[in-house]
């Protein structure tokens, strides 16, 4: 399956220790990792980070030719500090090289050659008016492709106006129980249950899934009219950095082989517990270790 991922490349700053990620580069590892073909579209500065990025990139496998070097911006960074559950926690330092990515003419025209069957995004790089329109155009090249908004709050990283349109946007959505209890106030959902939350946001928004993941306590996921909810895998986290990245590739996996909810969900979940119990946001893994329960 040929994706688009369209967002940030931030190196995460935890402690004296910086790890390559922002929730599109960790998604598109772990969708590369399930046998997908993915075109990375970011930025990283002319810096020393940038030229690192791109170096690792090419180890983990990605490809760099929609990755752009941007003069006069540094590449991304973030302070991530890990509460005592080892949950992260985001500083986002801005500007940064990823804002500032454009697409010629050209390069839209390779992309859209390739028939991306799906289009992935998040909110915190569509803060930047200039990415709004980039993923507003490569939308409108794939007419054909689904649309997967993983919704993602960071801390003044978005507004409500901003994720209600790019709500709008998408074909499907993946958010956590505090994202869906933000989401359901801004658009007056009722916040009766998950299934409850599921349901009401895929009438209002035109989603043809969704799904709420609840750390711990597993996910409740709607594929068209099935909705299931399945427990959370027991681990010992090291830090769940990267966690929820696996989880949308996985929840995308799924949707892609028409698997259905209760299937796909089992199998997000453990792929975002296998990356949670290990250092960093894009550990070594297999699928095989997923479907034999290691």
């Amino acid at each position: 399956m040929k994706i688009l991922a369209i967002g940030e490349t931030i190196w995460d700053v935890i402690g004296s220790d910086e790890h390559l990620g922002g929730a599109p580069f960790n998604f598109t590892v772990h969708a590369t990792r399930l046998g997908h073909d993915v075109t990375f579209l970011s930025g990283v500065g002319a810096d020393p980070r940038g030229r690192r990025a791109l170096r690792q990139a090419e180890r983990l496998g990605i490809g760099t030719a929609h990755i752009q070097t941007i003069s006069g911006v540094p590449t991304g960074t973030a302070t991530v500090k890990l509460d005592a559950d080892r949950q992260p926690h985001f500083e986002i330092h801005r500007p940064a090289a990823y804002d500032h990515i454009s697409l010629t003419e050209t390069e839209l025209a390779d992309i859209t050659l390739q028939s991306p069957r799906w289009i992935y995004f998040g909110t915190l790089h569509q803060v930047s008016a200039q990415a709004r329109e980039l993923t507003r155009r490569a939308i409108g090249a794939n007419p054909q492709a689904g649309r997967f908004y993983d919704i993602n709050l960071r801390p003044n990283c978005y507004t409500a106006d901003l994720v209600i349109d790019l709500a709008a946007r998408a074909t499907t959505a993946k958010l956590n129980q505090h994202e869906a209890r933000t989401l359901a106030g801004w658009c007056g959902i009722p916040g009766e249950s998950a299934q409850h939350f599921c349901r009401d946001a895929a009438d209002r928004f035109g989603w043809q899934a969704v799904c709420v993941t609840r750390g711990a306590n597993g996910c409740a996921m709607l594929i068209g009219d099935e909705y299931h909810e399945v427990p959370g895998v027991a681990v010992k986290v090291i830090d769940a950095v990267g966690a929820g990245d696996a989880f949308s590739a996985a929840f995308l996996h799924g949707l892609a082989a028409g698997w259905d909810a209760a299937r796909t969900a089992t199998f997000a979940n453990r792929v975002g517990a296998l990356i949670a119990s290990r250092p960093g946001a894009t550990p070594t893994w297999t699928p095989e270790e997923i479907e034999s329960g290691g």
